[in-house]
């Protein structure tokens, strides 16, 4: 044939500006697409060969991607269908018009058509966004066909001319321009590589690697240069679950993740009604200190690597998750970079939430000692859920676990049941006792203790609002924190204790704890206690710290706002409050102080000035 110019067939002669400015979100995509182009083509082929259609031997399809850094070119080269003259015209002169679209709807109704990978018919043109100049040279599968070449500047106009190629497929050579040469680079080109074709089904070859033969008795080992594959065709989630075992499930998340800690255990996605969707969600271990990284769940449309921001498709709370969902019918934006929202993105999610459930709920009843182990490392993820979907919560209510100081489990139906008979207060409110943290308040789960009271461990970043919320949820359920007031008021069971000081002694030890303790430190409360209860406590009372801690977690300062709030509790029937009004002013302005501060340092409170002088007051009394 002879050298044919023509005009590339557009709606307007701005295509290229747009394509390189607006109409990939990066510019590193070009890779993407081209290999996902190279990939269409093989798998094309490889279909048409399984029908019949294709003959001769088909051979190696290995897609090779190579850098000439002296010519300052990328060559990306396949072995598929190829395309004739009119081929290339028809697909790549005319922009927009998708090859792969045609295709399907010629071979509508096959097995596996819907692995095509090219929706939108603009990827080969996103080689403009890095290239001065692209060449496509092809043969097409079919017999007594001529080889073409197709070269473009960027501008509107291309040549046309046969070409000497003598094997199937296309290759694209990428003359890249100034601003691109960090392309050029293997390193880049290997991370891209890593990033968007890990888990195409087509082996994908870049460059070759060292390789060792072993010898036979008395020779050397010898050293070799074999193809360097990048990327796993057949990955975990392609397969059946029952193909797998539980270390092809851990092998498969090592590759996801190198050098990570195991999972606790999967969930594999596998619906073809009414949408396709495939993938494995893995849940990874949290621990309370809430170092998540989100953002770890990886979306392939196909085995192509699309994003790993996957909130649409993943309810917010599951993106604590890890692993990888694969759905075509996922619509993406023409750079196949942004999801859309539509009725299946919201399908997909609904999906995903009632697996998770339904595999929780599994574990749980299959071997609830098990599911307890797993508890301090999944119940962010449940509470977070149970906080964020009503239709999840419904399901988790049954298997969410409460924790005690004695490490022991309960549902919240058989914590109710546990602490019903000794925790029901004077209004019949089951008083359902905690701690955010058994050290600092081991005093105060002392006290309940010796009460026969029982008191949650509940020590997570999310439990501020998780308490609040399953409160609403629970009939007849109150949670306070155990030192949110005197062991006996926390249970108000309406037995009256009387003090043993008269009228005018319990105003004398009122106005001598105000006097000496700064006001704005808290309020000083007379409480007639048990002598067997502590002489003076800092009690803070529980609506106003859960506003404060709340607001603090939704990144306000309430502190700035409004300072902190305590109660001075007094213990009148105590020996040594008795004691404290026999005393002279100066040793009872001692004695209050070190009271003051002793009730201090048990909620944690006591530091810097205050603390040093405790300290040196402590060493004189002694």
């Amino acid at each position: 044939m002879t050298t044919e110019r023509g005009t590339i067939a557009v709606q307007t002669e701005n295509i290229f500006p747009i394509i390189k400015k607006f109409l990939y979100s990066d510019h590193e995509i070009f890779l993407r697409e081209l290999i996902s182009n190279a990939v269409d083509a093989t798998q094309k082929l490889n279909k048409l060969a399984a029908m019949g259609e294709a003959t001769g031997e088909i051979g190696n399809t290995t897609i090779e991607v190579s850098i000439n850094k002296k010519k300052k070119t990328i060559r990306i080269k396949d072995k598929g269908i190829g395309m004739n003259a009119a081929e290339v015209k028809r697909y790549i002169n005319q922009v927009a018009f998708s090859s792969a679209n045609e295709f399907l709807e010629k071979y509508k109704g096959l097995e596996d058509g819907k692995n095509i990978i090219g929706h939108f018919g603009l990827g080969f043109y996103s080689a403009f966004m890095v290239a001065d100049t692209v060449e496509l040279i092809t043969k097409s599968y079919k017999e007594n066909e001529h080889a073409v070449k197709w070269t473009c500047d960027g501008s509107p106009e291309f040549t046309l001319e046969e070409s000497d190629k003598k094997e199937r497929g296309t290759e694209i050579i990428l003359h890249i321009n100034e601003e691109s040469k960090e392309f050029l680079e293997e390193s880049k080109i290997q991370s891209l590589l890593d990033k968007y074709c890990k888990f195409l089904p087509v082996e994908i070859q870049f460059g070759e690697k060292d390789s060792t033969i072993s010898a036979a008795d008395g020779e050397k080992e010898k050293k070799i240069k074999i193809p360097n594959i990048i990327n796993n065709p057949s990955p975990a989630w392609t397969k059946k679950p029952s193909d797998l075992t539980d270390e092809d499930y851990k092998n498969f998340y090592n590759e996801l993740y190198p050098y990570s800690e195991a999972p606790l255990f999967w969930i594999h996605l596998n619906v073809d009604y009414p949408f396709n969707l495939t993938g494995i969600l893995y849940f990874p271990k949290i621990k309370k200190s809430y170092e998540i990284q989100k953002n770890k769940i990886q979306l392939y449309s196909n085995q192509v690597f699309v994003t790993d921001e996957v909130k649409e498709i993943v309810p917010e709370w599951l993106t604590l998750l890890h692993g990888v969902i694969d759905s075509p019918d996922i619509p993406l934006n023409v750079s196949r970079s942004y999801l859309q929202s539509d009725q299946n993105v919201k399908k997909i999610n609904n999906y995903i939430t009632k697996k998770v459930a339904e595999k929780l709920e599994e574990l749980f009843k299959k071997d609830r000692a098990e599911f307890e182990q797993k508890w301090e490392n999944i119940n962010v993820i449940v509470k977070y859920g149970m906080l964020s979907d009503d239709k999840f919560y419904d399901k988790a209510s049954a298997f969410c676990l409460l924790q005690n100081t004695d490490k022991k489990y309960f549902t919240f139906e058989e914590y109710k049941e546990h602490i019903k008979i000794n925790q029901t207060d004077k209004s019949k409110q089951i008083i359902a006792l905690y701690t955010n943290n058994t050290i600092d308040h081991h005093v105060y789960v002392d006290a309940a203790k010796n009460r026969g009271y029982d008191v949650l461990e509940v020590d997570n970043v999310i439990d501020n609002h998780f308490i609040s919320f399953i409160e609403q949820k629970l009939s007849g359920v109150q949670f306070k924190r155990v030192d949110a007031d005197t062991i006996d008021k926390l249970i108000d069971k309406d037995e009256k204790i009387e003090s043993v000081l008269s009228e005018a002694e319990q105003n004398s030890v009122k106005e001598l704890f105000e006097k000496i303790i700064d006001q704005n430190a808290g309020t000083v409360v007379l409480n007639a206690q048990s002598p067997d209860d502590n002489p003076i406590s800092v009690t803070k009372p529980e609506f106003m710290r859960r506003m404060k801690e709340m607001s603090y977690s939704n990144g306000m300062d309430f502190a700035g706002m409004m300072p902190e709030q305590y109660n001075i509790v007094i213990n009148t029937n105590h020996p040594a409050i008795n004691k404290l009004l026999k005393l002279e002013d100066e040793e009872k302005e001692n004695a209050v102080k070190q009271l003051h501060d002793l009730a201090l340092l048990s909620q944690g409170m006591l530091k810097g000035n205050d603390l040093t002088a405790f300290v040196k007051r402590s060493f004189g009394m002694v």
